[in-house]
């Protein structure tokens, strides 16, 4: 089980990566493409509880470190720099979205899956739409503003759900194959588990 979490940590980096040059998405009014979800998601059904834990505040770290936006905020006579999203955020969503997760894993290891691909476009929207959330609460307390929604924010956030749950199948996919090629396999260890019970 060790190296497989290494081997997740490893394509959690890669597809940050490459989710960073996949351009948005024309047709679905701009949304992007997010692997990371996905792939800490799939952690979240394999792997124990604390190694999930354990994935899900690298996977927000990693998150936060790229995403962080500092804006420059006039204060009187002067500009001080604000933090719009904090850095720390990402993990405890990401822990929040694992936990719940790990409550179907059960089923994963049962040779269920439709139901995690189901859940792992949810989760993406989720992350998405807790981010605009976030950043919007955020600029209504800086500059007094009201909250703005358009339907092309609804479709990015839309969008990328419905984009994690087409992809989802595939990323489950190669993963198992990955945790098969280091010999890991959830469902044997489930197994037994439960013969020891």
């Amino acid at each position: 089980m060790i190296p497989f979490f290494f081997i997740l940590l490893a394509v959690s980096f890669l597809s940050v990566v490459v989710q960073h040059f996949i351009p948005p998405l024309s047709f679905l009014h701009g949304a992007r493409v997010f692997l990371l979800p996905a792939i800490m998601l799939y952690g979240a059904l394999a792997l124990p509880f604390g190694f999930m834990l354990a994935l899900a505040a690298f996977c927000g770290l990693m998150w936060d470190a790229l995403t962080v936006q500092v804006i420059d905020v006039s204060v009187g006579a002067s500009i001080k720099p604000v933090v719009e999203i904090a850095l720390g955020w990402s993990i405890l969503l990401y822990a929040t979205l694992g936990a719940v997760m790990s409550g179907f894993r059960p089923l994963f290891l049962r040779g269920r899956w439709e139901i995690h691909c189901l859940m792992t476009g949810l989760c993406t929207a989720l992350v998405v739409l807790a981010e605009f959330l976030m950043l919007s609460v955020r600029r209504i307390a800086l500059f007094e503003g009201s909250f703005v929604y358009t339907p092309e924010i609804g479709w990015r956030i839309g969008g990328a759900g419905i984009v994690a749950l087409f992809l989802a199948p595939l990323i489950y996919w190669l993963l198992s194959l990955l945790s098969g090629l280091v010999g890991y396999e959830p469902r044997v260890a489930f197994a037994r588990k439960e013969d020891d019970e």
